[in-house]
């Protein structure tokens, strides 16, 4: 006998939360403040999040192609070949790490991270900057990728 899916209810239940909720929501799922008080906004960004955690991301090719179509309707093929990791949060995202006692913020762009208003091209790099040795970049902002059926 299989268990019931709880993502439904617990999307259904994004529906009946007040703004002061979902901000809350959004807290415990990205840990960071929610970035606006739009309801829309919030709802389709935790109903996203949710079933992202739960089910996992698109698959290798529809990312791909999402990546096409965003190129076809940016104007550029530079990116052709690239394929955002799975891993990677949203862009504009922001990531606190405390270490050390120093709290550090990484913003997620479209090409790579920023941290300290400098650019780099893997969060590997910026936790070699931040602990002078060499870290897994995903591990080290606890971004792993959630597989399916491991609540």
């Amino acid at each position: 006998m299989t268990k019931p899916d709880p993502i439904p209810a617990r999307l259904a239940a994004l529906k009946s939360m007040s703004v002061t909720q979902l901000k809350a929501e959004w807290q415990t799922i990205f840990t960071t403040a929610a970035p606006n008080n739009s309801r829309a906004f919030l709802e389709s960004r935790l109903a996203y999040r949710i079933q992202e955690l739960t089910y996992g991301g698109p698959d290798r090719e529809t990312r791909r192609m999402l990546d096409l179509l965003a190129d076809e309707v940016g104007g550029t093929l530079t990116r052709k070949s690239q394929i955002a990791d799975p891993r990677n949060p949203v862009v504009g995202t922001r990531l606190i790490r405390e270490w050390n006692g120093v709290e550090h913020t990484i913003t997620v762009l479209r090409d790579g991270f920023e941290w300290q208003g400098r650019p780099y091209k893997s969060l590997s790099a910026i936790a070699r900057a931040i602990t002078g040795t060499r870290w897994n970049g995903y591990r080290f902002f606890g971004l792993r990728e959630r597989k399916r059926g491991n609540d």
